[in-house]
């Protein structure tokens, strides 16, 4: 076996344990599916996001609202008060206006989020320019 090969086959697993040993400093479990899971998760509900808020501006503001409360997580949960979903309803179950499916399906809560930032802010760039102001909305 030369050098080189054993070089190549080190290489990767070096990389692979640095990587393990900043996310164990950083609190982080490196987990290949359920990352991969969740990453696939957030842009699909971007994407459903996308096309129910078409002007830029909008959906933008949306965006990063549900960027700051759930990192676009659909079953986000605060532990402290019980918020849940995309926009952290509080209570969760006020999502059910929008649909019973509300646990579980992005789309669900986006129009519920949509409508409670219309509602309440005249509109997702109102709600975010809240949003800056307070660090919630």
């Amino acid at each position: 076996m030369s050098l080189s090969f054993l070089r190549r086959i080190a290489s990767p697993k070096k990389a692979l344990t640095t990587a393990a040993v900043a996310a164990a400093t950083a609190g982080l479990a490196l987990t290949a599916a359920p990352a991969q899971a969740a990453t696939s998760s957030a842009s699909s509900a971007q994407a459903t996001a996308h096309r129910m808020i078409p002007d830029a501006a909008q959906f933008n503001a949306f965006s990063k609202i549900v960027e700051h409360e759930s990192g676009w997580n659909p079953a986000a949960t605060n532990s402290a008060s019980g918020a849940y979903g995309l926009v952290q309803a509080l209570p969760a179950s006020k999502m059910s206006s929008a649909g019973a499916d509300w646990k579980t399906n992005p789309a669900t809560q986006i129009k519920w989020g949509l409508d409670y930032m219309n509602s309440r802010y005249g509109s997702p760039v109102k709600a975010w320019n809240f949003w800056q102001a307070n660090g919630w909305y």
